[in-house]
């Protein structure tokens, strides 16, 4: 079958539709290879890229690539330089990623550095764009990446610690525990927690918020993307980074957009917002896929315009460095701290304490740091979470016993002081599935509880909940923290009469 269609190609017939059914079929390893092998050194496919149609042409450069013919660099790179076409040029910069550009580094810098000088004209800008965005990929490949080491701040900065809305008081508790001089100006903000400090590992260590950000002021509102790229360019991003970094060397980034857009157009917004950065520093931010520094978050207001943030990964984050494993139900740490600091006032001292649906075991890990715990026992039905919580609370340094079981066949020789977990959500269970998993579960509890025991749960159903404190009288509410309005999220302190 393949043969057919390099005979296609030597006898020059159909070029195009051949090229493009070629392509096609050629995502199967087993063709490339046959292809390959007809192929030989490429002569071929390199005349095609002498070809009058441009659609020629830049069919046989992806060829060549997705073949990792090495001899073919110097003919793609000189195909590139001489192109005309711009929805062509692309397709030689994609072709050379499969292969070794070191002998073409410099010129083609020469040619990013051209590009983003130049002032495209409307009609253009979606191709240039396009060339510009493959010309960072493969020079972002073939660039010596070292990362920056971040030092800290020789001035105070405005930090915000992301908490959402209703529970900043935990954060700003934390905050409060800290010295005088650490902390300095602190304030609710509408996502969490705004502090004045130059002091970032001590906030960094902090365990109640879920991510730092520093917002970048800008001098007025910018919608569009590439106005918008401008004005935090201008901000003075580069003085911050370079003030808290060792080296000055170019930064890689990458763009999150928080806003209410289709898919499409989110990812239109960012391309050109990266790429307009990429133009206005030139590329001292160069745009990264994958090996980011920094990271720059766009978040639309009301208003229409759109909040910036900037996010470093330089900075050393170890405050959960135990949470290797995780699966899909497992809670975020930060919001298991969370949970548990406001559980604190009814958390018992060297208590023997049980998470009945523990995963990977962040509960229990976070339950012991604030409040150490005499025996702490974890429960799990699914087996490869079982062995991710052993790994992560040896990384703790924990002890905690964890069992492979179900909760409901648990059996053991004495009770205990408390119940801490991270209620199973709903999936794919209908209301009565859940309703009867709870009464499981407020059933069992009260024979593994001792008299004047504790459940500390967090859970979405409410109802299920209140219905279940209403069945059985032997417990009583004590406490209700509401964590999410908008999704219907509480944890809940339920006592056992003793």
């Amino acid at each position: 079958m393949i043969e057919k269609y390099y005979e296609a190609l030597q006898k020059r017939e159909n070029l195009r539709e051949n090229l493009v059914e070629l392509r096609n079929r050629m995502k199967d390893e087993t063709v490339r290879k046959q292809f390959a092998s007809l192929n030989g050194d490429g002569r071929l496919l390199l005349e095609l890229l002498e070809e009058e149609d441009p659609k020629v042409r830049k069919n046989a450069a992806m060829i060549l690539g997705e073949l990792r013919l090495a001899g073919a660099a110097d003919a793609l790179v000189t195909a590139y330089e001489r192109e005309q076409t711009l929805f062509v040029k692309s397709a030689y910069l994609k072709a050379l990623a499969y292969l070794d550009i070191t002998a073409y580094q410099e010129r083609l810098k020469e040619r990013m550095e051209e590009l983003l000088s130049y002032t495209p004209a409307i009609e253009e800008k979606k191709h240039i764009d396009e060339e510009v965005r493959a010309l960072g990929r493969l020079l972002e490949k073939a660039e010596d990446n070292k990362s920056h080491a971040f030092t800290g701040f020789k001035d105070p900065h405005e930090m915000l610690l992301l908490t959402g809305h209703t529970r900043t008081d935990v954060t700003l508790k934390e905050i409060g525990e800290l010295p005088a001089d650490i902390r300095r100006k602190t304030a609710k903000h509408p996502l969490g927690v705004a502090v004045y400090t130059k002091d970032v590992r001590a906030m960094a260590n902090l365990r109640t918020y879920r991510e730092l950000l520093f917002p970048i002021r800008l001098k007025q509102d910018e919608g569009q993307a590439e106005k918008l790229a401008d004005a935090i360019w201008q901000s003075g991003i580069s003085d911050f980074l370079k003030e808290c970094h060792k080296q000055d060397t170019p930064f890689r980034f990458r763009v999150e957009i928080r806003a209410d857009m289709e898919n499409d157009k989110r990812a239109s917004f960012a391309k050109k917002f990266a790429i307009q950065l990429e133009r206005a520093s030139a590329r001292w931010l160069t745009n990264s896929t994958g090996d980011y520094e920094i990271e720059i978050r766009l978040i639309k207001k009301k208003d229409g315009g759109f909040a910036p943030f900037l996010k470093l990964y330089t900075i050393p984050m170890r405050r959960f460095a135990y949470r290797k494993n995780a699966v899909a139900a497992s809670i975020h740490p930060s919001l298991a701290a969370m949970l548990v600091a406001l559980a604190r006032p009814y958390l018992k001292e060297n208590a023997q304490i049980l998470d009945p649906f523990c995963g990977v075991g962040t509960m229990l890990i976070e339950r012991d740091i604030i409040e150490p715990a005499r025996e702490k026992y974890g429960i799990d039905i699914f087996g490869p979470a079982i062995e991710g919580a052993r790994e992560n609370a040896s990384l703790a340094g924990e002890k905690i016993n964890f069992i492979h079981r179900d909760y409901f066949d648990f059996r053991h020789d004495y009770l205990f002081d408390e119940i801490i977990t991270n209620m199973p959500v709903r999936g794919k269970q209908s209301r009565g599935e859940m309703d009867t998993l709870y009464a499981s579960f407020f059933e069992k509890s009260k024979e593994i509880l001792a008299p004047g025991g504790t459940m500390i749960f967090y859970s979405n159903e409410e109802g299920i909940v209140k219905k279940q404190l209403r069945l059985h009288t032997e417990y009583r509410l004590i406490q209700e923290f509401v964590i999410s309005e908008k999704r219907h999220f509480s944890l809940y302190i339920v006592g056992i009469k003793g």
